[in-house]
């Protein structure tokens, strides 16, 4: 009889996994998410600041699994696991299971901090990514028609915390809007400005990568504008100001959240089965230490027995998918009685983009660092290729055109749902 294989989250580990055991004759897969539909995280931010459409980096999972009879889609979200019984109960009904397998990625992590959760933008989902391009696009219009400088002001000043890839990519952008776009778009803030700072806890942004990266990043965007504040953690943000640890504060209506992320967890599964950051503590084949059958990918797991990362993987893309990958190999194997095989990443390097024609990348094999125009043009070509479908390179390759040569993109509209959609 068919093994039924439920896959919780349909990120680049669960869907690398799905896609992978797609027609494979042994197994009945169903991939259940809270949304439904893939999408593409490291361009979010593209989203957010009106230079992709949500569609440009998100697919349907129906569509994606239309020509595998043993795929299949659940709407819903997990709400606890049964492992006793082989089962999982979601807010849409109860699914038996014969494997489990966690890769429901990871969520925004506010470090406990109230106020920063109820009054931050958060940059980690499409639903984030949408809210804040309508937040900042209403904040624009609300600056054009205030009589108050300081309200002017804090309405356009923009504070990143998290010196990341995504802090740093969405830091560039927004500097080189503020010189080129935004000046165009809105002629009654000739004169008005605000600033854009970007916050983080480290020595130098991008932390993970070269000492030649980060020296790069950091003087190409001290000199789009953006200043950094380092050594430094946003301690607070509330009546329309962002308090540092060091004391400063800086009025402003915007904060946008990137300082960090941690991992779910679900009623059911033992306490003892977490480690760091939430995560799932997984042994060389990505099972759940002590729940035989039960099994963890991507940015929800912790394994430590990589050789090579013995405090576990990052949680990056490529790790997700290597993962994914490697367990349905795993399945294959289990099902035709053939040894196991132990994860080990192969790391691909890392790259940011700063703006345009501005980018860092490292390369691991062997050790090269690139910047400027030809780490641009890599970073373009590889999350090019790295979109699910055809449709979303053709539709984000061409945006992408529109907006290097007009210096422009015509996506800046603020839709939101009314109230009456949301009840």
């Amino acid at each position: 009889m068919q093994k039924h294989i439920v896959i919780i989250g349909g990120g680049f580990a669960g869907l690398n996994l799905a896609k992978k055991l797609g027609g494979h004759p042994a197994y009945q897969v169903t991939l259940v998410d809270k949304n439904n539909y893939h999408f593409f995280p490291p361009l979010i931010y593209q989203v957010a600041t009106g230079f992709l459409e949500p569609s440009a980096i998100s697919y349907p999972f129906r569509k994606l699994f239309a020509n595998k009879s043993n795929l299949h889609y659940r709407y819903g979200t997990l709400k606890k696991v049964i492992p006793e019984e082989k089962k999982i109960v979601t807010n849409k009904g109860e699914l038996t299971y014969d494997y489990l397998v966690f890769a429901c990625g990871a969520t925004t992590n506010y470090f406990g901090n109230e106020n920063i959760r109820k009054n931050a933008i958060p940059m980690k989902t499409l639903s984030d990514a949408i809210s804040m391009r309508n937040t900042l696009l209403m904040r624009m219009e609300q600056a054009t028609v205030s009589k108050d400088p300081k309200e002017i002001e804090m309405l356009l000043t923009l504070v990143v915390a998290g010196g990341g890839p995504t802090g740093v990519e969405i830091s560039g952008m927004f500097a080189e809007m503020k010189q080129g776009i935004l000046r165009k778009d809105y002629p009654e803030l000739q004169g008005r400005s605000g600033g854009i700072y970007l916050v983080d806890g480290g020595d130098y942004v991008l932390s993970p990568m070269s000492e030649k990266s980060q020296l790069h990043t950091t003087a190409a965007l001290k000199k789009l504008g953006v200043k950094l504040i380092m050594n430094t953690h946003v301690n607070d943000f509330a009546d329309d100001k962002v308090v540092l640890s060091g004391g400063e504060v800086i009025p402003a209506k915007n904060l946008i959240w990137a300082a960090g992320v941690t991992a779910k967890v679900f009623e059911g599964i033992p306490a003892a089965c977490y480690g760091r950051g939430k995560r799932l503590l997984v042994d060389e084949f990505n099972q759940v230490t002590g729940l035989p059958g039960i099994y963890a990918i991507g940015d929800t797991c912790l394994l430590t027995t990589d050789a090579n990362y013995p405090e576990g993987h990052p949680q990056v893309a490529q790790v997700a998918i290597q993962q994914g990958l490697n367990l349905a190999k795993n399945f294959n194997n289990l099902q035709e009685g053939k040894s196991l095989k132990p994860f080990q990443y192969k790391d691909k390097g890392s790259m940011a983009i700063i703006g345009s024609n501005k980018a860092v990348a490292d390369l691991p094999h062997p050790e090269l660092h690139l910047n400027g125009f030809i780490a641009w043009l890599a970073w373009l070509f590889i999350h090019l290729m790295s979109l699910v479908t055809y449709r979303n390179r053709a539709s984000t390759l061409w945006s992408w055109m529109i907006a290097y040569f007009s210096k422009d993109q015509s996506l800046r509209m603020i839709i939101r749902p009314t109230e009456e959609d949301v009840k």
